[in-house]
């Protein structure tokens, strides 16, 4: 693990579909904001966006999330989603997350999802390359 790994922030906006019954986001949704985050920030911050790994006969596969909710995000309520890689592994990475209420940078959620890389011919997984660890190890 290397703490010192550089942090990537993506805003978004709460949309009407994302709330629940209670009129606040759906549980379900704050993953559906860290997915979209990190293909954001793999283009634009990382300098591989998703294509990239299509290309290469790659793709990504979440093995498991975790999700701590500190409070809720609302209607029209903009937030920043922070990622970073917390662990590289040899198949796959730890991705950390923060999401914050743009508004006084209140702290929403946090969490982390288990991702592996998977061979896109044999859907297995398989060993990261090391051009990706390089390009993750910032």
């Amino acid at each position: 693990m290397n703490p010192n790994r550089t942090k990537f922030d993506s805003e978004m906006q709460v949309r009407p579909d994302d709330l629940d019954m209670n009129r606040h986001v759906h549980s379900s949704r704050y993953l559906d904001y860290v997915l979209a985050a990190r293909y954001d920030q793999m283009a634009r911050c990382y300098g591989m966006p998703m294509e990239e790994f299509i290309e290469h006969g790659f793709s990504w596969v979440m093995r498991g999330a975790s999700i701590l909710y500190k409070r809720p995000l609302g209607l029209g309520d903009w937030f920043v989603v922070r990622t970073w890689i917390h662990e590289i592994r040899e198949n796959g990475v730890a991705v950390a997350f923060e999401i914050f209420r743009k508004e006084g940078m209140k702290l929403a959620a946090s969490g982390s999802c288990d991702y592996v890389i998977v061979d896109g011919a044999s859907g297995r997984m398989t060993t990261l390359p090391v051009w990706i660890i390089e390009r993750y190890s910032v």
